[in-house]
């Protein structure tokens, strides 16, 4: 893993150079807005900036497109849009609101989720119009990621029923249209490369590669340029230097931490990745770059970055990173060096996903226990938050056999995806506890088995339509466990087989209105704007599939229109 210092942030992350006003600086290259980081976010900073005519140069770490890259290819969308509109889809910003104000919980404000809300289709148009193509084949059941041949779905908990008795529910995953693929990774790919394809076509200048040390600042603190290291494309190990810095990504996200071999497979990809950085240190040029108006930080969160989690959020630990390798708080260590803040480093987003198979969400999932604690039907963010932030990353899915049969039959069936399919399947068969009896259960999960028995007696009654449940599920989506054998399943954050999800939430704390970064005491830093995962963005309290997408949309687009809009020309050029 990347070597860190002791405050957790990544070592080759440098404070920023400092100019004053007596020395001439030599700029190597100038352009009016820098972009750091070119993944989703970054590519929309670049192009709503070049599209208020300032020039923009856009840097990258490693080959560009970051995690949403190789993410599920979603845009969470809605108040209408015309895909919704195609598919018969009846929505309004107004249910929309109301029901990203459940999620969002007070993140942003009021304001900025209704600007958010209201801009929705307008922002789905804009990436069509960009070249990202998707399709109002609707999928209108519950489930994790729809079929390959199905492109708008519901990616949230809106079915559930406490949250469809708030908002109505509307299908707003919108999954971009691609040939159909057994997996869901890599259809971010659809959204990326249209973005990078059309951003180049107007203008905007990428260099790849390029790590971006440290941010240059005047004598006013205004952030003025960036100073980058990079291997000239034309040295003869430049392709070197490229191939270990892929396969050492790939190596570092190789395996969950949980499988075994996954120590190996991550030593390998960092023994690669000094390999890489020794060939920069040895053969990279340090270029100062200025930026006229402004730099936009969008090098995503920080997941892959273990001892910031240690330090920020220890109960998300032991969960699977999720994203880039190159997601290691480098961005938001480069706001923090210019006097940026940070807000809601704590927050995780942990992905516990019991649906498909749909026979595991008639289940009962409890805790360390016996004990429920949440509707088994929610988005598996929601379930996943829940057992990690009050159940200590403990839980257990408590099946009989005619859901075991059921789930079965369930993954049996057309359109469900590998990656749903089969750890479904190893953790029914391995990774499960089975007993004869409820109270021979309980004993074999630790449980007290007066615990466990009077936790289903109520579950059973919500099953049978005799008592309202607790935490909100309709009595029709949970099943009466009455057939034995009976079965637990292991869906805590270090179950040895089905592996969690995670990544970060939190970042840089940014106005509002513009993505301008602000200090601790709530004061711009003049010139340095930031987006997605680097900010505190809509999707900052709690995922649902596509939002982080869409703020990547909101965001970047927000950023790079105001940095665009904002002028550093009365700084001088001296350097110290």
């Amino acid at each position: 893993m990347p070597e860190q210092t002791k405050t957790g942030w990544p070592a080759r992350i440098e404070p920023p150079v400092r100019l004053n006003t007596h020395q001439a600086a030599t700029w190597d290259e100038t352009f009016d807005v820098v972009v750091v980081g070119y993944g989703g976010a970054g590519v929309c900073a670049a192009l709503e900036a070049r599209s208020e005519g300032a020039s923009v140069l856009a840097l990258d770490r490693f080959g560009g497109g970051g995690a949403t890259r190789v993410n599920g290819g979603v845009v969470y969308a809605g108040g209408g849009t015309h895909i919704q509109q195609s598919a018969g889809v009846d929505d309004s910003v107004e249910a929309m609101i109301a029901y990203l104000r459940l999620e969002t919980q007070g993140i942003v404000s009021d304001a900025t989720l209704a600007r958010f809300c209201a801009g929705s289709a307008q922002d789905l148009r804009w990436l069509e119009g960009h070249g990202v193509p998707f399709n109002a084949r609707l999928y209108a059941g519950k489930t994790s990621y729809p079929p390959s041949d199905y492109y708008l779905y519901h990616s949230d908990s809106s079915l559930s029923a406490r949250y469809a008795s708030a908002a109505k529910p509307a299908a707003r995953g919108h999954r971009v249209f691609m040939p159909a693929a057994p997996r869901a990774d890599g259809y971010g790919a659809g959204i990326y490369d249209p973005l990078r394809d059309s951003a180049r076509r107007a203008g905007v200048v990428d260099w790849d590669h390029a790590d971006v040390r440290a941010l240059v600042v005047d004598a006013k603190n205004t952030v003025v340029g960036v100073k980058v290291v990079r291997v000239p494309p034309e040295h003869p190990l430049a392709g070197r230097h490229r191939a270990l810095l892929a396969a050492s990504q790939k190596w570092l996200a190789f395996l969950p931490g949980t499988f075994p071999g996954a120590g190996l497979a991550a030593a390998h990809g960092a023994r690669l990745a000094k390999r890489a950085a020794a060939i920069e240190g040895r053969h990279g040029e340090t270029l100062l770059i200025r930026a006229r108006r402004g730099v936009v930080l969008s090098a995503g969160g920080f997941i892959f970055n273990r001892e910031l989690i240690a330090r920020h959020a220890p109960g998300y630990l032991k969960g699977m990173p999720l994203g880039a390798p190159g997601d290691d708080g480098a961005g938001v260590a480069l706001g923090v060096g210019a006097g940026g803040a940070t807000r809601g480093l704590d927050r995780v987003s942990a992905w516990r996903f019991i649906n498909p198979p749909s026979a595991w969400s008639r289940g009962a999932l409890v805790n360390a226990t016996g004990e429920r604690f949440i509707d088994e039907t929610l988005y598996g963010a929601a379930i996943g938050a829940a057992m990690c932030d009050g159940q200590n990353g403990k839980a257990w899915l408590i099946l009989d056999q005619n859901l075991m049969d059921q789930a079965r039959r369930d993954l049996s069936v057309a359109g469900v995806l590998p990656f749903q399919k089969y750890p479904a399947l190893l953790a029914m068969a391995l990774g499960r506890r089975k007993a004869a009896s409820l109270d021979d259960l309980a004993a074999r999960c630790g449980f007290a088995p007066e615990v466990l028995r009077k936790t289903l007696e109520t579950y059973q009654a919500v099953a049978r339509g005799e008592r309202a449940d607790p935490f909100g599920k309709r009595g029709a989506d949970a099943a009466p466990l009455e057939r034995g054998p009976y079965y637990a399943l292991d869906m805590s954050i270090d179950a040895p087989l089905a592996p969690l999800p995670t990544l970060t939430l939190g970042g840089l704390a940014v106005d509002e209105s513009s993505g301008q970064v602000l200090a601790p005491s709530g004061a711009p830093v003049a010139g340095l704007f930031a987006a997605g995962r680097t900010a505190v963005g809509v999707c900052s309290n709690l995922y649902v599939s596509g939002l982080a997408m869409a703020d990547c949309v909101f965001s970047g687009r927000r950023a790079g229109r105001a940095a665009a809009k904002f002028a550093t020309r009365a700084v001088r050029d001296p350097v110290a």
